[in-house]
């Protein structure tokens, strides 16, 4: 059954604005006290770049980006509802020319994603419950291909449970991992230079 809820912008310029959402199984609105956590740790990493808000939900966290000085958005939600209701907050709140919400199933377009250049991007993952544990191999897949894709320096940061899997995670001990309560925030900046050993040694190579 679905129970309505309302969640706020926490910080930016709009701060206080809020949202109405009809919570269900589908849909876990990311709790304030995550979101305010998200937002400290990217930091700088969020002003001045694109914020992809994958498994948008409510869209609070991609507007909220766009509230914190993101370059633009973009929310990936597959719900027709729920992603007309994200349009209509980005119109209410002046901000749909810094808003693209995409109404399509987030798998699907992470396979066909092409970064629009070198940039580095935030890239932010919370999928329903049930993908968390019947689509856990799945889920794993998605994040590698978004690693795979993503710009050099960009990050990746994903709302999880307890529970979650991180030992099969890509490269898992390069994960920062955050616990919130039962909510844990795990981020990933990717780099695609080699340490300066790795490269000196390279050059040697080249030389000889």
């Amino acid at each position: 059954m679905a129970e309505k809820t309302e969640v706020r912008i926490v910080a930016g310029s709009l701060r206080g604005r809020k949202l109405t959402a009809f919570v269900h199984e589908g849909l876990r609105p990311t709790p304030q006290m995550v979101r305010e956590a998200l937002f400290s740790i990217l930091g700088n990493a969020v002003p001045g770049r694109v914020f992809f808000d994958v498994f948008a939900g409510t869209g609070v966290v991609g507007l909220e980006a766009v509230s914190r000085g993101a370059a633009s958005a973009r929310l990936i939600e597959k719900d027709g509802r729920a992603a007309a209701d994200i349009q209509k907050y980005a119109d209410r709140f002046a901000v749909a020319d810094r808003v693209q919400v995409l109404k399509a199933d987030a798998y699907r377009w992470a396979e066909r994603w092409i970064p629009a250049g070198t940039d580095p991007v935030n890239l932010f993952l919370s999928p329903p419950f049930p993908d968390l544990s019947q689509r856990a191999d799945e889920f794993l897949g998605l994040v590698r291909t978004l690693l795979d894709k993503a710009p050099d320096e960009s990050v990746l940061a994903i709302q999880a449970e307890d529970g979650f899997p991180l030992d099969k995670l890509p490269d898992p001990a390069a994960w920062d991992v955050r616990t919130y309560g039962r909510n844990m925030l795990l981020f990933y900046v990717v780099s695609r230079t080699p340490p300066a050993g790795e490269r000196s040694d390279r050059n040697a190579d080249e030389e000889d």
